[in-house]
Protein backbone atom coordinates (compact mmCIF):
# COMPACT_ATOMS: atom_id res chain seq x y z
CA UNK A 1 0.00 0.00 0.00
CA UNK A 2 2.38 2.59 0.81
CA UNK A 3 4.59 1.14 -1.57
CA UNK A 4 1.95 1.97 -4.42
CA UNK A 5 1.42 5.33 -2.87
CA UNK A 6 4.98 6.64 -2.83
CA UNK A 7 5.08 5.00 -6.75
CA UNK A 8 2.13 8.02 -7.50
CA UNK A 9 3.30 10.47 -5.49
CA UNK A 10 7.53 10.38 -5.54
CA UNK A 11 7.40 13.19 -3.20
CA UNK A 12 5.75 11.84 -0.35
CA UNK A 13 3.08 14.93 -0.55
CA UNK A 14 0.52 14.17 2.35
CA UNK A 15 -3.08 16.14 2.98
CA UNK A 16 -4.04 17.23 5.94
CA UNK A 17 -6.20 14.87 6.36
CA UNK A 18 -3.97 12.12 5.69
CA UNK A 19 -1.59 13.64 8.02
CA UNK A 20 -4.19 13.30 10.70
CA UNK A 21 -4.59 9.51 9.74
CA UNK A 22 -1.55 8.57 9.68
CA UNK A 23 -0.63 10.38 13.43
CA UNK A 24 -4.01 8.20 14.26
CA UNK A 25 -2.85 5.09 12.93
CA UNK A 26 0.53 5.90 14.63
CA UNK A 27 -0.96 6.08 18.31
CA UNK A 28 -3.12 3.37 17.71
CA UNK A 29 -0.33 1.46 17.11
CA UNK A 30 1.66 2.46 20.29
CA UNK A 31 -1.34 2.40 22.57
CA UNK A 32 -1.88 -1.44 21.27
CA UNK A 33 1.22 -2.14 22.06
CA UNK A 34 1.39 -0.84 25.54
CA UNK A 35 -1.87 -2.84 26.23
CA UNK A 36 -0.18 -5.97 25.01
CA UNK A 37 3.06 -5.51 27.20
CA UNK A 38 1.00 -4.39 30.35
CA UNK A 39 0.09 -8.19 30.75
CA UNK A 40 3.52 -8.62 31.36
CA UNK A 41 3.30 -6.26 34.14
CA UNK A 42 -0.16 -8.10 35.18
CA UNK A 43 1.41 -11.41 35.46
CA UNK A 44 4.34 -10.75 37.16
CA UNK A 45 3.02 -8.34 39.50
CA UNK A 46 3.81 -10.45 42.67
CA UNK A 47 7.25 -10.76 41.42
CA UNK A 48 8.10 -7.48 41.29
CA UNK A 49 6.18 -5.94 44.08
CA UNK A 50 8.96 -8.77 46.16
CA UNK A 51 11.87 -6.56 44.29
CA UNK A 52 10.40 -3.50 44.94
CA UNK A 53 9.68 -4.40 48.71
CA UNK A 54 13.09 -6.44 49.02
CA UNK A 55 15.31 -2.95 50.75
CA UNK A 56 12.36 -2.30 53.01
CA UNK A 57 12.18 -6.17 54.16
CA UNK A 58 15.65 -6.41 54.86
CA UNK A 59 15.83 -3.07 56.87
CA UNK A 60 13.34 -4.85 58.95
CA UNK A 61 15.02 -8.18 59.29
CA UNK A 62 18.01 -5.83 60.50
CA UNK A 63 16.45 -4.04 63.04
CA UNK A 64 14.29 -6.75 64.09
CA UNK A 65 12.25 -5.46 66.74
CA UNK A 66 11.36 -2.01 64.67
CA UNK A 67 8.51 -1.76 62.76
CA UNK A 68 9.79 -1.21 59.05
CA UNK A 69 7.09 -2.28 56.78
CA UNK A 70 4.85 -1.10 53.65
CA UNK A 71 1.09 -1.04 54.01
CA UNK A 72 -2.23 -0.41 51.85
CA UNK A 73 -4.31 2.10 53.36
CA UNK A 74 -7.82 0.82 51.95
CA UNK A 75 -9.27 -1.78 50.59
CA UNK A 76 -9.30 -0.33 46.79
CA UNK A 77 -5.47 0.16 46.56
CA UNK A 78 -4.40 -3.56 46.29
CA UNK A 79 -6.28 -3.21 42.55
CA UNK A 80 -4.88 0.47 41.84
CA UNK A 81 -1.43 -0.77 42.51
CA UNK A 82 -1.43 -3.71 40.53
CA UNK A 83 -2.71 -1.49 37.31
CA UNK A 84 -0.12 0.83 38.00
CA UNK A 85 2.18 -1.77 38.11
CA UNK A 86 0.64 -2.78 34.64
CA UNK A 87 0.49 0.02 32.67
CA UNK A 88 4.16 1.51 33.37
CA UNK A 89 5.53 -2.42 32.63
CA UNK A 90 3.55 -1.48 29.48
CA UNK A 91 5.18 1.86 28.87
CA UNK A 92 8.80 0.73 29.67
CA UNK A 93 8.53 -2.25 27.68
CA UNK A 94 7.12 -0.74 24.81
CA UNK A 95 9.40 2.28 24.81
CA UNK A 96 10.98 1.17 21.59
CA UNK A 97 7.44 0.64 19.66
CA UNK A 98 6.11 4.03 20.58
CA UNK A 99 9.39 5.69 20.25
CA UNK A 100 9.92 3.95 16.98
CA UNK A 101 6.33 5.34 16.07
CA UNK A 102 6.95 8.72 17.00
CA UNK A 103 10.01 8.80 14.93
CA UNK A 104 8.74 7.13 12.27
CA UNK A 105 5.96 10.03 11.99
CA UNK A 106 8.69 12.86 11.76
CA UNK A 107 10.62 10.67 9.24
CA UNK A 108 8.83 11.47 6.00
CA UNK A 109 9.27 15.42 6.36
CA UNK A 110 13.10 14.90 6.32
CA UNK A 111 16.02 14.75 4.04
CA UNK A 112 17.99 11.33 3.48
CA UNK A 113 20.77 12.57 5.07
CA UNK A 114 18.33 13.91 8.08
CA UNK A 115 16.66 10.69 7.97
CA UNK A 116 20.42 8.54 8.15
CA UNK A 117 21.19 11.17 11.37
CA UNK A 118 17.65 10.78 12.92
CA UNK A 119 17.61 7.10 12.84
CA UNK A 120 21.37 6.95 14.48
CA UNK A 121 19.91 9.68 17.53
CA UNK A 122 16.79 6.92 17.81
CA UNK A 123 19.18 3.54 18.45
CA UNK A 124 21.22 5.65 20.86
CA UNK A 125 18.19 7.23 22.79
CA UNK A 126 16.76 3.72 23.69
CA UNK A 127 19.59 2.44 25.10
CA UNK A 128 20.20 5.48 27.30
CA UNK A 129 16.63 5.58 28.13
CA UNK A 130 17.06 2.09 29.35
CA UNK A 131 20.37 2.15 31.05
CA UNK A 132 19.63 5.07 33.02
CA UNK A 133 16.03 3.12 34.43
CA UNK A 134 18.67 0.24 35.03
CA UNK A 135 20.73 2.04 36.79
CA UNK A 136 17.51 3.84 39.22
CA UNK A 137 16.22 0.25 39.80
CA UNK A 138 20.01 -0.58 40.88
CA UNK A 139 20.62 2.10 43.37
CA UNK A 140 17.11 2.37 44.40
CA UNK A 141 17.58 -0.40 47.24
CA UNK A 142 20.81 1.31 48.53
CA UNK A 143 18.91 4.47 48.74
CA UNK A 144 16.22 2.92 50.07
CA UNK A 145 18.55 1.73 53.43
CA UNK A 146 20.19 4.91 53.51
CA UNK A 147 17.16 6.64 54.22
CA UNK A 148 15.65 4.11 56.63
CA UNK A 149 18.72 4.09 58.51
CA UNK A 150 17.62 7.73 59.80
CA UNK A 151 14.39 6.44 61.69
CA UNK A 152 14.94 6.90 65.29
CA UNK A 153 15.59 3.67 67.76
CA UNK A 154 12.02 2.87 69.08
CA UNK A 155 9.88 5.02 66.18
CA UNK A 156 7.74 3.04 63.03
CA UNK A 157 7.99 3.53 59.85
CA UNK A 158 5.26 2.57 57.92
CA UNK A 159 5.43 3.42 54.50
CA UNK A 160 1.65 3.67 52.23
CA UNK A 161 2.95 1.17 49.46
CA UNK A 162 1.07 3.28 46.47
CA UNK A 163 3.51 6.10 47.63
CA UNK A 164 6.31 3.99 47.89
CA UNK A 165 5.83 2.81 44.55
CA UNK A 166 5.54 5.77 42.82
CA UNK A 167 8.66 6.87 44.31
CA UNK A 168 10.11 3.86 42.72
CA UNK A 169 8.49 4.26 39.00
CA UNK A 170 9.20 8.27 39.07
CA UNK A 171 13.09 7.63 40.54
CA UNK A 172 13.17 5.32 37.11
CA UNK A 173 11.61 7.29 34.63
CA UNK A 174 13.09 10.47 36.12
CA UNK A 175 16.95 8.37 35.60
CA UNK A 176 15.61 7.66 31.94
CA UNK A 177 14.76 10.95 30.93
CA UNK A 178 18.11 12.22 32.56
CA UNK A 179 20.01 10.20 30.43
CA UNK A 180 18.68 11.69 27.43
CA UNK A 181 20.24 14.73 27.76
CA UNK A 182 23.82 14.02 25.76
CA UNK A 183 21.38 13.33 22.84
CA UNK A 184 19.94 16.32 23.26
CA UNK A 185 23.37 18.45 23.23
CA UNK A 186 25.11 16.79 20.51
CA UNK A 187 21.74 17.08 18.27
CA UNK A 188 22.03 20.30 19.51
CA UNK A 189 25.73 20.71 18.12
CA UNK A 190 25.02 18.87 15.41
CA UNK A 191 22.32 21.62 14.10
CA UNK A 192 25.48 24.10 14.57
CA UNK A 193 23.17 25.86 17.41
CA UNK A 194 25.45 25.25 20.50
CA UNK A 195 29.17 24.78 20.08
CA UNK A 196 31.45 22.74 22.05
CA UNK A 197 33.19 25.37 23.47
CA UNK A 198 29.91 27.03 24.58
CA UNK A 199 29.09 23.83 26.51
CA UNK A 200 32.81 23.61 27.81
CA UNK A 201 32.27 27.30 29.47
CA UNK A 202 28.51 26.58 30.87
CA UNK A 203 29.29 23.58 32.46
CA UNK A 204 29.39 25.56 36.09
CA UNK A 205 25.12 26.40 34.63
CA UNK A 206 25.14 23.13 33.30
CA UNK A 207 25.58 21.48 36.95
CA UNK A 208 23.64 23.90 38.49
CA UNK A 209 20.33 22.99 35.94
CA UNK A 210 21.36 19.50 36.50
CA UNK A 211 20.90 19.55 40.17
CA UNK A 212 17.58 21.58 39.99
CA UNK A 213 16.15 19.15 37.35
CA UNK A 214 17.18 16.32 39.48
CA UNK A 215 15.43 18.14 43.10
CA UNK A 216 12.45 18.65 40.32
CA UNK A 217 12.02 15.09 38.83
CA UNK A 218 12.85 12.35 42.00
CA UNK A 219 9.41 13.33 44.37
CA UNK A 220 11.90 12.39 47.23
CA UNK A 221 12.84 15.50 49.23
CA UNK A 222 15.98 14.18 50.44
CA UNK A 223 19.36 15.16 48.97
CA UNK A 224 20.76 11.42 48.40
CA UNK A 225 18.51 10.78 45.64
CA UNK A 226 19.46 14.40 43.47
CA UNK A 227 22.81 13.79 43.72
CA UNK A 228 22.21 10.03 42.97
CA UNK A 229 20.70 11.15 39.88
CA UNK A 230 22.96 14.34 39.04
CA UNK A 231 26.40 12.73 39.09
CA UNK A 232 25.80 10.10 36.27
CA UNK A 233 23.89 12.97 34.26
CA UNK A 234 27.06 15.28 34.56
CA UNK A 235 29.24 12.47 33.96
CA UNK A 236 26.94 12.25 30.33
CA UNK A 237 27.27 15.76 29.71
CA UNK A 238 31.32 15.81 29.80
CA UNK A 239 30.73 12.49 27.50
CA UNK A 240 28.65 15.05 24.68
CA UNK A 241 31.29 17.84 25.15
CA UNK A 242 33.92 15.14 23.94
CA UNK A 243 31.96 14.04 21.40
CA UNK A 244 30.85 17.40 20.10
CA UNK A 245 34.19 18.56 20.18
CA UNK A 246 35.01 15.69 17.61
CA UNK A 247 32.12 16.25 15.47
CA UNK A 248 33.62 19.41 14.95
CA UNK A 249 37.22 18.51 14.32
CA UNK A 250 35.72 16.17 11.80
CA UNK A 251 33.32 19.56 10.17
CA UNK A 252 36.94 21.30 10.15
CA UNK A 253 38.83 18.83 8.31
CA UNK A 254 35.73 18.40 6.08
CA UNK A 255 35.67 22.19 5.31
CA UNK A 256 32.42 22.14 6.49
CA UNK A 257 32.90 25.01 9.06
CA UNK A 258 31.02 27.63 9.20
CA UNK A 259 33.10 30.05 10.70
CA UNK A 260 35.76 29.11 8.45
CA UNK A 261 33.05 30.09 5.80
CA UNK A 262 32.63 33.12 7.18
CA UNK A 263 36.21 34.11 8.03
CA UNK A 264 36.90 33.86 4.30
CA UNK A 265 34.18 36.36 2.93
CA UNK A 266 34.94 40.31 2.70
CA UNK A 267 33.47 43.15 5.07
CA UNK A 268 30.70 44.16 2.73
CA UNK A 269 29.56 40.65 1.64
CA UNK A 270 26.93 38.96 2.90
CA UNK A 271 26.89 35.97 4.55
CA UNK A 272 25.13 32.31 3.18
CA UNK A 273 21.84 31.19 4.38
CA UNK A 274 23.27 27.65 3.97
Amino acid sequence: MARGRRSTNPEGRMSLGEHFRELRNRLLISTLAVVALSVVGWYWYQDIIDVVAAPVQRVAEERGDELVTLRFQNITEPFATQLKVAIFSGILLGSPVWLWQAWAFLLPGLTRPEKRIALVYFFVSIPLFLAGAGLAAFTFPRLVAILLSFTPEGVANIQGMSEFLSLVLYFMLAFGLAFLLPVVLVALNQMRILSARAMLRSWRVTLFAILVFSAFMTPDPSAWTMLAMAAPVFFLFWCAVAVAFLLERRRRRRGDDPADRYARLSPGEATPLS
